[in-house]
């Protein structure tokens, strides 16, 4: 009975150890693979010089009011191209603009524009909330928390009643937060997993 719960432990043990090396193997993959200047996106705003900035700030603009890429992959771009500080800014400018456009995008042409843009599916999941008393709040912890549909939660937020005040100041204030944490994240991550490569 003894030899079998120590034979238990080990198996659990080394089945721990696998999964972590081939979780670091995987992560270096992708590491390799993003840092590469082979990535066409990279490679395009790298070749355009003193306007990298201005044109990473309009890819930025254009993916949250057309948002064909997760938000937290055009940010990893940032901090590729530019490092964490203006990765974080160049993000932050783009995506408060991009957010704020969407928002009056979505008050002035309503369910119609929503509808072409995201699957009715989609939209249904997150309906229910749009009359929500306090949605505010849920706007918020959407946009403070890392992986919410920012983008969905923007377009969503114009047929709503907040306020064009109270949306604006909860991007400004709110959104640097998951950027700090994206920016941070993603460019001492793989500093911190060549330890164990």
């Amino acid at each position: 009975m003894k030899n079998d719960l120590m034979v238990n432990k080990l198996i659990k043990f080394i089945g721990v150890l696998i999964t972590i090396f081939l979780t670091i193997f995987a992560l270096n993959i992708i590491k390799s693979f993003l840092y590469s200047s082979d990535v066409p996106v990279i490679a395009y705003i790298r070749s355009c010089g003193a306007f990298s900035a201005i044109v990473f700030i309009l890819l930025q603009i254009i993916q949250v009011v057309f948002p064909i890429i997760p938000g937290g992959g055009s940010c990893l771009i940032g901090v590729i191209v530019f490092g964490p500080l203006k990765g974080f800014i160049y993000n932050y400018i783009g995506l408060t603009i991009g957010s704020i456009i969407v928002f009056c995008l979505s008050r002035k042409y309503g369910l119609t524009l929503v509808a072409k843009i995201f699957s009715k599916k989609t939209i249904l999941k997150y309906q229910k909330y749009l009359n929500y008393k306090n949605y505010y709040k849920l706007f918020l912890w959407g946009i403070l928390l890392p992986g919410a549909p920012d983008d969905l939660l923007c377009y969503l937020s114009g047929l709503t009643n907040i306020t064009y005040k109270k949306f604006v100041s909860i991007i400004i204030t709110c959104k640097p937060l998951t950027l700090i944490g994206y920016s941070i994240g993603w460019y001492y991550f793989p500093n911190f997993i060549k330890l164990f490569i």
